[in-house]
């Protein structure tokens, strides 16, 4: 067992939560609970989050969990990851089987409505004068070219726990890492590393989210990989908005119990 008081004590000077007792207390209680492995099941009115559930909002059917919309193969999509709309698979374009790419979305994603990611099969061959695709119209006596002549940038692979704004278009083959933020509208087609916070066309770094430090203890804590039970623990530590504190709390859970 592990004893977490003292921890209200030692943040008291950052003026947040030292000086809100019921909420250092709160986040006390839950590094406490989570430490100790604690299955605190205090889901509110007694309902277990269900990633298997396609509409996780009471009456309403304009928000789904994609994993269980879910039909090709080659769209991979974590727990919880959620869509502000009905067919995800409708925002996936120019995703063909003889390309072999896969879009790969982690847990806790928050994907809002007229995203669209775009696969490699949008793209059409550079290495010569024309990019016109003569070998998909009638007529044109040209032999389709090889995938070793196209210009194929492989998987297209969203972290955990990114939000991406509305209408933001997803070129194939990019990659964003754990906790970034992509503005709304934006058009990415470079890499987005993690937690940092990208907008525009093309989408470029506005800043990172939080410090090297704490970026670096939360790709440790990796919370999305976590039971249910502790997650549920860990949020009012997921969602306090002194970092400082934060910082403190997740450098004890990680001290306490190594993730």
């Amino acid at each position: 067992m592990v004893d977490c008081v003292g921890l209200e004590n030692r943040s008291a000077g950052n003026g947040t939560v030292g000086s809100n007792p019921s909420l250092s207390a709160r986040l006390n209680k839950a590094i406490a609970d989570f430490i100790n492995s604690k299955d605190v099941f205090a889901m509110r009115d007694g309902v277990v989050p269900d990633p298997s559930k396609i509409f996780p909002i009471p009456n309403v059917d304009a928000v789904t969990y994609i994993k269980p919309t879910i039909k090709n193969p080659n769209i991979i999509v974590g727990d919880f990851t959620y869509f502000s709309g009905i067919n995800f698979e409708e925002h996936v374009t120019h995703h063909y089987d003889f390309n072999g790419d896969k879009l790969i979305i982690g847990k806790f994603c928050q994907i809002a409505a007229g995203v669209n990611f775009i696969m490699n099969g949008a793209n059409h061959q550079m290495n010569a004068v024309s990019t016109f695709p003569f070998y998909i119209f009638e007529g044109w006596d040209e032999d389709t070219p090889s995938l070793s002549q196209m210009p194929l940038k492989g998987d297209t692979i969203v972290g955990n726990d990114v939000w991406i704004g509305q209408n933001v278009t997803i070129l194939p083959g990019v990659q964003i890492g754990d906790g970034a933020i992509i503005g709304a509208n934006s058009t990415v087609g470079r890499n987005v590393p993690p937690y940092t916070i990208v907008v525009g066309n093309p989408a470029k770094e506005i800043r990172k989210r939080f410090d090297d430090e704490l970026i670096k203890l939360m790709l440790k804590l990796q919370w999305w990989n976590m039971s249910v039970e502790e997650i549920n623990n860990l949020i009012p530590v997921l969602t306090n908005p002194d970092l400082p504190e934060v910082k403190k709390q997740i450098e004890l859970l990680l001290k306490n119990k190594p993730i």
